[in-house]
């Protein structure tokens, strides 16, 4: 998942939509997977200019927190190579568990349900980008008070991001099980992409799958995939998909009559929301 948008990101822009262009051609032609659809491609390529354009302030604003952070930190790890392997692995575990969160808390699923809102799983899915990416922000924050220079942290974040492209296609099938054992692969995220009961909330890692298996969240690939959301949006409109889940939480806060209630729409899972949505429909 490509939350953010640093110059390395920028930079590797035409790569992707190279690709883009070459899986869709070779989709074409093969007829494999759910394939492109035009409208479902054109709003993920919206979706990845709006956060291109959003993070051109937003990523400024982030390394100046990750600065005065550093800054006030009496730590300083410094640059060499050891160094940056253990930055490599902290900034993946940290992606671990904001990307669980995005998951777990409805607030924050709100900045992240755009890029599930897709039916269709390919590479331009990976373009389907949130417009708020600074729900982020909390969960590196802790590597800048460890001493990680903030230089280093957006190198390896950045890393990370482009890593994950590739996972999103349906063209690669399953690899090798020490692969499969250790990495995230096509097959580990395209179970995080599925709405099928068991793969729900499921494969968080980023380059990484160990830590899926460490803390009980990981799911192997076993029947076919059903791409999208739970109660998918029906829409094309890049605005919509960016805004909906936010909208959503303040007419449930508004339409609340209690304090717990309101602050459940806000904090708990989505699907303590969803449910509470159909027990009220069903009454």
């Amino acid at each position: 998942m490509l939350e953010s948008a640093p110059p390395l990101i920028i930079w590797a822009i035409p790569a992707f939509l190279g690709l883009v262009g070459l899986e869709a051609w070779f989709d074409a032609r093969d007829r494999i997977g759910m394939g492109y659809q035009a409208k479902d491609t054109a709003a993920s390529l919206s979706m990845g200019i709006g956060n291109v354009l959003v993070n051109v302030g937003w990523k400024l604003a982030a390394f100046a927190a990750y600065t005065v952070v550093f800054t006030w930190s009496p730590l300083d790890l410094g640059w060499t190579w050891p160094v940056w392997v253990v930055a490599f692995v902290a900034d993946d575990f940290a992606y671990y568990w904001f990307h669980r969160l995005h998951h777990e808390v409805r607030v924050l699923w709100a900045s992240h349900v755009p890029h599930h809102s897709s039916q269709h799983y390919n590479l331009s899915t990976a373009l389907r980008q949130t417009w708020t990416p600074w729900t982020g922000l909390v969960f590196w924050l802790p590597l800048a008070a460890l001493g990680f220079n903030p230089l280093m942290l957006v190198t390896v974040g950045a890393v990370n991001l482009l890593y994950q492209f590739w996972i999103h296609t349906e063209r690669i099938d399953r690899m090798h099980p020490w692969v499969e054992a250790v990495w995230n692969t096509p097959s580990h995220h395209r179970v995080h992409h599925g709405a099928n009961p068991q793969y729900i909330d499921r494969n968080y890692g980023g380059i990484w799958i160990v830590w899926d298996r460490w803390f009980g969240t990981f799911e192997p690939e076993v029947e076919p995939v059903r791409y999208g959301l739970t109660k998918n949006l029906e829409t094309y409109n890049p605005v919509a998909i960016a805004f909906k889940e936010f909208i959503d939480i303040v007419r449930d806060v508004r339409a609340s009559t209690t304090w717990a209630d309101r602050i459940s729409f806000v904090f708990r899972g989505p699907g303590w929301a969803y449910a509470r949505h159909e027990a009220t429909e069903t009454t």
